[in-house]
């Protein structure tokens, strides 16, 4: 007959097989293991959060693109939010789409909206939760030059792991996430075949892509440092998908920005082999809060770069021109 310590050992070695971060781990109920005890203890399982597969959000960044598009004329009605960003029923209804999408999709993960951040409704701090743009690129979307993309995200201990970026009214859909990354058209609602992307080595010329917005004369005096053979103008995440797509290969904001409008273009970038970092070379992360000098989810200045000796190369032109 086993004795009651090695019947509490067998229990916790059974149970250390639950231990990896995506398998509950059992918690011992009723005290120690008795090999003939006619009520044996039981393992009482945490439940694991469910996480959606990227395959699983295509249809909620589809459905919020309907819903978006459907609002895509010229007497739609444009507020302006405390912060001075514009705002439409088009943000407010693809937002409310998305959030019960997840809701069904991933009950237990916490969900960060640009909205409802804007309405006060901020989830605590979580390891994991979704970042969400319902219309990243109001701007783009009120003067009707077609650059605006819906975005969704998903965060686990501060790094953007699933991205989703669509843009409904040029057809194009952008993803990425531990499987590498991928684009693909959309017509008529429908998505057709993916095409995997990935970063292309930097050649002597550069093509860099900046706001259309949000341009700043910190840009213009950033890029003197390199070769630049042309520059593309885009609004919303699409400059993180051309670089990610190799059709670009730097990105440069010295800006505001907030982490709702960076983390889902910040993962495909990543997926496909480049990097979103901060001025000194770090990777930019997110849950950002309690900052001291900015708002909850505000970045820092950032570059974005698809071959990564780019970045190693601007850090190091800054330290010496810092010297």
């Amino acid at each position: 007959m086993a004795s009651d310590k090695e019947g509490t050992a067998l229990l916790f070695s059974l149970n250390a097989g639950f231990s990896s971060a995506r398998c509950p781990v059992g918690t011992l109920i009723g005290g120690p293991f008795v090999a003939n005890s006619r009520s044996p203890p039981f393992i009482r399982m945490e439940r694991p959060a469910l996480i959606p597969s990227l395959d699983s959000l295509v249809p909620l960044a589809l459905d919020a693109g309907r819903c978006v598009l459907s609002h895509y004329r010229p007497e739609t009605r444009v507020e302006t939010k405390s912060d001075g960003s514009p705002v439409t029923d088009a943000d407010r209804e693809a937002e409310a789409i998305i959030l019960d999408g997840l809701r069904n999709l991933a009950p237990d993960i916490a969900v960060v909206a640009e909205e409802e951040v804007c309405a006060g409704r901020v989830p605590s701090s979580a390891e994991r939760f979704f970042l969400v743009d319902p219309l990243d690129g109001t701007r783009e979307f009120v003067s009707r030059n077609g650059e605006f993309t819906v975005n969704i995200a998903l965060v686990e201990d501060g790094v953007p792991t699933l991205g989703l970026v669509y843009a409904p009214a040029l057809g194009r859909l952008f993803a990425g996430g531990q499987g590498g990354a991928w684009q693909a058209e959309v017509r008529n609602g429908e998505l057709e075949a993916r095409r995997a992307m990935r970063v292309r080595a930097a050649p002597t010329g550069l093509t860099v892509v900046g706001s259309r917005s949000h341009g700043s004369p910190a840009t213009a005096a950033f890029l003197e440092r390199f070769e630049v053979e042309a520059f593309a103008a885009r609004g919303s995440s699409l400059k993180f998908c051309l670089l990610a797509a190799g059709e670009a290969d730097l990105y440069p904001r010295f800006g505001r920005t907030m982490e709702w409008d960076t983390a889902a273009g910040d993962a495909i970038l990543r997926a496909a082999g480049g990097l979103t970092a901060t001025l000194d070379g770090s990777p930019l992360r997110y849950d950002k809060r309690d900052q001291t000098h900015d708002a909850d989810f505000a970045n820092p200045n950032f570059l974005a770069v698809g071959d990564l000796r780019l970045l190693a190369r601007a850090c190091m032109d800054s330290e010496v021109s810092s010297t």
